[in-house]
């Protein structure tokens, strides 16, 4: 017996493409258009925009963070404030992780055991334990439409054995966080996540034992860690064909745009990456030219705008001599101009990808945007 077919099933796939896949995902908060990328709002907010922008951008879903809302202002304050979206006023789908990368990535004191991670806060050097159990609490105190597993992430490369002893932790606390997800009302959903390194063995193992526990939904961690592009795309096409055609598939913390379309070439879903905001708060837009360093010189006497065909307001009318200006001076809006352009960009791509597919011209679509790239940006005043 196949335990996904014990869970209610909330995506639906609406066409393919070769490898590549469109469908829609239904939440408790709204309806999610796959393949989708979710902006990463860490503590509740995205950085320098506001949710309307994100929403205006074509974004249906955005990610909340486990490790900082528990540790501020706590999971059981914004339940008491009515639950994540109420708190934030993001009234759309989302999803949350289970808080195990940050604390791997950001706590440098902290002990793995087999019922726990603790580790001290960054905030305050409080000492706290994030268990699976705790994790799925304090998701579903959130509120949250989506939750994931707790898993244990190792950093790329990393020594077999280290390898290996995640991965089969992560899929012991798998059974253990599906099973405190169990009195989830109906329509919240639980994801899996695949671990396994780059040791295509290792990926095969995690991947049946997640299938075997059944969950809504399927997450291919502990990749974009470091490890080459061609090592992430491996094992990605290690993983994919082994995961259930009728759920959702998500690549954690991917990534950059051609990440994204060679992922999706590869039959997955969902992402999510700290990119296009982090990027834009250092001076770089993501375009149909690809990567725009707007630091650079050549750009302080142009009055052109970055894209002239974009849709998005910001990308269309605003100087590149303007927002060089703001970038090397320093202003706030200077970065909150460029997050959006990037937001919006992003949710430009996956709004062709989405049509494409349905079309049937996913690999046209693939080699156009891919020579648009490649020809870089338009040509210096």
């Amino acid at each position: 017996m196949n335990p996904d077919h014990d869970l209610p099933n909330h995506f639906e796939l609406l066409g393919t493409d070769g490898a590549a896949r469109t469908g829609r995902l239904t939440t408790p908060h709204g309806v999610v258009r796959t393949p989708a990328f979710m902006p990463v709002g860490t503590a509740g907010a995205m950085k320098g925009m506001h949710w309307r922008e994100v929403r205006d951008a074509g974004a249906d879903i955005v990610l909340g963070n486990t490790y900082h809302l528990m540790l501020r202002p706590s999971a059981e304050r914004i339940a008491g404030l009515g639950g994540l979206q109420r708190f934030t006023g993001w009234n759309g789908p989302m999803l949350t992780d289970s808080g195990g990368f940050q604390v791997m990535s950001l706590s440098d004191l902290r002990k793995v055991t087999e019922n726990a991670v603790t580790f001290r806060s960054h905030i305050d050097g409080a000492k706290v334990e994030l268990s699976p159990e705790r994790s799925i609490e304090v998701q579903r105190l959130l509120g949250s439409d989506i939750a994931m597993q707790m898993d244990e992430c190792v950093r790329l490369p990393a020594e077999r054995a280290d390898i290996e002893r995640a991965m089969q932790l992560s899929l012991r606390w798998a059974e253990r966080s599906k099973r405190a997800f169990e009195s989830a009302p109906d329509g919240y959903m639980l994801f899996g996540i695949v671990q396994g390194g780059d040791i295509p063995q290792l990926r095969h193992e995690s991947a049946r034992g997640l299938v075997a526990t059944g969950f809504h939904g399927y997450a291919i961690g502990g990749l974009a860690v470091g490890e080459p592009q061609a090592v992430m795309l491996a094992m990605i096409d290690e993983t994919a064909p082994l995961l259930p055609k009728e759920r959702p598939r998500y690549l954690m913390g991917v990534g950059t745009p051609d990440d994204i379309l060679e992922a999706v070439k590869r039959g997955i879903d969902m992402f999510d990456c700290v990119m296009p905001t982090r990027n834009g708060r250092h001076g770089v837009a993501f375009t149909r030219f690809g990567q725009v360093n707007l630091r650079n010189a050549r750009h302080a006497d142009d009055p052109r705008p970055l894209d002239e065909e974009s849709s998005w307001p910001s990308a269309r009318n605003c100087a590149r001599a303007y927002l060089h200006h703001l970038v090397k001076a320093g202003e706030t809006l200077g970065a909150m101009l460029l997050s959006e352009i990037n937001i919006a960009y992003y949710q430009f791509l996956m709004q062709g990808i989405r049509d494409a597919i349905a079309q049937g011209r996913f690999d046209e679509f693939y080699q156009r945007t891919r020579a648009d790239w490649a020809r870089g940006d338009i040509a210096p005043r």
